[in-house]
């Protein structure tokens, strides 16, 4: 996978890295191994970099799968 950047902004490459790597991995464990770094380093930089995560798509169906679940 290639990024390209508009600028030399090191905090705007950082937090695109770190959004490019949650989308593709899908979690913040699998996320961290892809760009090498601990998983606590990897939160630590969705906090700084305001990422908003889990994003709502997945939220909403997580919560429609554990509402089937309970219903049945």
């Amino acid at each position: 996978m290639r990024l390209i950047l508009e600028d030399l902004n090191l905090n705007a490459a950082e937090r695109m890295l770190c959004v490019e790597a949650l989308n593709a991995a899908g979690s913040i464990v699998e996320a961290a191994q892809l760009l090498g770094i601990t998983r606590h380093a990897l939160k630590r930089r969705i906090i700084k970099h305001r990422i908003e995560w889990p994003r709502p798509n997945s939220t909403v169906a997580s919560d429609s799968a554990a509402v089937s679940v309970s219903a049945s």
